[in-house]
């Protein structure tokens, strides 16, 4: 199982010139992918309670107050990482013009030499759709055509689209992927709907801790049923599973988490610890501890 890190990027960690040094440190330690995130507002009087445990008085982290664009985030790590994959949990696909995300994760590709993961979601904040200019109750069709504009764009040339949001008339794209077919995409959620997608055309799963692990499997085999009866091979499906540490859970804790995580057959599990630590060399030390722990430093 393949063991990351979420990037600097959110509050206090949110300093550009440390994800360099954070990232070669953290090649140093063993961990084999970093991960990013996607916020573009922090309401002052939200719409939506955070769905990971917002309240009135404290309605999402207030570390997303404070936030780097993702996309530039893992150009500097792909730029300072040499074997690391790199990958998005998630980017909010559904607020970007479909043309323009697919040059911005083709010219990442390449910076990256084909170690790129893109990791679709649909978000949860409606502020931030009205912010972006984006219809909120149509962001399940808008993402199925964003993977259409991906899939042709990546796959031919020329190409072109013809579909109620975009229109790309036929076009020569000579900037290709490294990696054949495009970057892999991996798609987050935890709704029928979303796990049927991930089945039929997505290459993994972004799951994300908290859930209990027997609901996690009954919600894999969704994806998996999906994947056999498109006709595809359900067992090529990954999952990336992401873990936010809670105040006070120690690399015994998440050492443990991670041994059960293996136990599921989760192919990766990273840790995001913008939340428990204050500063990216305080989370490298935390990092070098659990490395240490769970035995791959």
């Amino acid at each position: 199982m393949r063991y990351g890190l979420a990037l600097p990027q959110f509050g206090p960690h949110c300093d550009a010139a440390a994800i360099a040094s954070f990232v070669r440190s953290a090649e140093v330690l063993g961990y084999q992918s970093f991960w990013v995130g996607d916020r573009v507002l922090a309401p002052v009087d939200p719409s939506d309670l955070y769905i990971a445990g917002g309240t009135p008085e404290r309605p999402y982290p207030p570390e997303f107050k404070k936030g780097l664009d993702p996309i530039v985030a893992l150009t500097v790590a792909a730029t300072a990482s040499s074997r690391a994959r790199l990958g998005m949990s998630t980017l909010n696909a559904t607020w970007h013009n479909a043309l323009l995300l697919a040059r911005s994760l083709t010219s990442l590709d390449n910076v990256a030499t084909g170690r790129l993961d893109c990791g679709f979601g649909i978000g949860w904040l409606r502020d931030e759709y009205t912010g972006t200019g984006v219809p909120w109750n149509d962001r399940g069709g808008r993402l199925d055509e964003i993977l259409d504009v991906l899939d042709a764009l990546w796959n031919h040339n020329p190409a072109e689209h013809h579909g109620p949001r975009f229109t790309i008339p036929q076009s020569y794209f000579d900037l290709r992927p490294v990696q054949p077919g495009g970057p892999p995409v991996l798609l987050a959620g935890a709704a029928p709907k979303a796990l049927a997608r991930i089945g039929r055309r997505a290459a993994g799963w972004l799951p994300v801790s908290g859930i209990p692990f027997d609901v996690l499997d009954q919600l894999w085999q969704l994806a998996r049923r999906a994947a056999d009866q498109a006709g595809r091979d359900s067992s090529a499906l990954r999952r990336e599973l992401r873990v936010n540490p809670a105040p006070g859970q120690g690399p015994d804790h998440l050492a443990a988490l991670a041994e059960r995580a293996e136990r599921s057959g989760m192919d990766g599990v990273f840790f995001d610890l913008q939340y428990t630590t204050g500063s990216p060399d305080e989370a490298i030390e935390v990092a070098a501890q659990l490395a240490s722990t769970i035995g791959f430093a």
